[in-house]
């Protein structure tokens, strides 16, 4: 039976739809804590790499410190909260000197403060460059946001810096085809990505229609969303030298050669975990002298394609240029958010199998006598349920109190047999 309104206008759905609409809850809750419980502060985990954070505006109005999932639910319990989705580098703040006279409830032995940890106007509840809350008690219709993954600030769609909607790169039904956004002041400290090849970019499909109402596949052309509407030259977008065009081209041959191009997989993954020495001895994968003389590009958004920091060169002299910039980060394969909610996926999964176990373990543990209890329950249930569906007019929908029925009915049955 599938969604209805019964006459007194209530909603209604079938048990399938709802158990449905709890599991998608739930992944989508496990998704954005990383598999994180809530049971222990992250503190003593130190910077974590990546982790679900909240903003507590009771304990620190002035949008100055953030809190793990645990501490939001046990220390800043009915307190005004504001979710973060996930920070990076980031170390639980609770109970800190920045806190006052209140304490951590689960673990109070902090420093007075974390001097590493970054925070933004998110921290006050405010996104974009319009500085607006989310949801914004002002507009009606929410609008979905954009999150940068490097500044790690939400975005409006009309506020990133395009002249259409149309120039993000989606598919027909309207979904992202990129991995990763940089917003327009982020994208003047990655200048050096415009050396690489046209795959790094999320390409924009461009339609003669709307995306959510065009379904024929009248696709005009795809564009390299790095390089709005001009075309890339041998690779690059303008703006570069012929010299390093030359250069570029040579590399993107050898890429798609198998030669000692671009690396990609698990032969990039490999470079990220072995030591300096062998780092050193890399291959630049942007040729001699491109890092000292990067192209000046004008600051636009960037579209990343899927697994585009796998082909980021790792050589000795790009990995200290990642650190001059203070955006290592981008080479460390668990700080994508697409690694984070693999992990947590991986997590949840755990969980499920372990919750499953033990309830066999459960009832391997318990006597005859329970056991047969246990069983004789769910018979009742199962028999009243049966009942209840054989009297029941397919034609209308189940209250709740029916459902308050069908229990009450149980338990007289049960004070019977006691």
């Amino acid at each position: 039976m599938a969604s209805e309104t019964v006459d007194d206008g209530e909603q209604t759905i079938t048990i399938k739809e709802y158990l449905n609409e709890v599991e998608e809850e739930e992944l989508e809750a496990d998704l954005v804590l990383g598999g994180d419980e809530g049971k222990e502060c992250t503190y003593t985990k130190g910077y974590m790499k990546r982790q679900a954070i909240f903003s507590c505006l009771t304990c620190t109005p002035e949008g100055n410190a953030g809190v793990c999932t645990a501490c939001s639910l046990s220390c800043h319990d009915s307190h005004e909260i504001v979710e973060l989705w996930t920070k990076r580098n980031f170390k639980c703040d609770c109970g800190n000197s920045k806190f006052g006279e209140f304490f951590c409830k689960l673990f109070p032995s902090k420093d007075v403060e974390n001097v590493d940890n970054l925070y933004n106007h998110n921290f006050k509840g405010l996104y974009c460059t319009c500085n607006r809350p989310y949801p914004d008690p002002d507009v009606e219709e929410q609008v979905e946001m954009i999150q940068c993954c490097m500044c790690e600030d939400w975005f409006h769609e009309e506020h990133i810096g395009l002249e259409s909607s149309n120039e993000i790169p989606r598919d027909e039904e309207g979904e992202p085809l990129y991995e990763d956004f940089i917003c327009n002041a982020c994208s003047a400290v990655c200048s050096f990505l415009s050396l690489y090849p046209p795959t790094m970019w999320a390409a924009v499909v461009q339609h003669s229609g709307s995306i959510n109402t065009k379904k024929d596949k009248d696709v005009m052309q795809d564009i390299p969303s790095a390089c709005g509407s001009e075309k890339p030259e041998n690779g690059i977008c303008s703006g570069s030298s012929p010299k390093k065009d030359d250069l570029m081209a040579d590399t993107k041959s050898e890429s798609l050669s198998g030669g000692k191009g671009f690396d990609t997989g698990e032969s990039s993954e490999k470079k990220v975990g072995s030591n300096k020495d062998d780092i050193s001895h890399t291959k630049c994968l942007l040729g001699e002298n491109l890092v000292s003389d990067i192209p000046i590009l004008p600051s636009k958004p960037l579209f990343l394609s899927k697994n585009w920091r796998d082909i980021l060169c790792r050589c000795e002299k790009c990995l200290d240029m990642y650190n001059q910039k203070h955006i290592g980060y981008l080479v460390d394969k668990e700080d994508s958010i697409a690694e984070y909610e693999k992990t947590a996926k991986q997590k949840r999964e755990e969980k499920l199998q372990q919750q499953e176990g033990s309830e066999l373990s459960f009832l391997d543990k318990l006597g005859h006598v329970e056991k047969m209890e246990i069983l004789n329950g769910i018979a009742d249930m199962k028999d009243e349920f049966q009942t209840f569906l054989e009297s029941f007019d397919p034609s209308n929908a189940v209250t709740s109190a029916d459902v308050h029925q069908i229990f009450e009915n149980l338990a007289k049955k049960r004070r019977r047999v006691e």
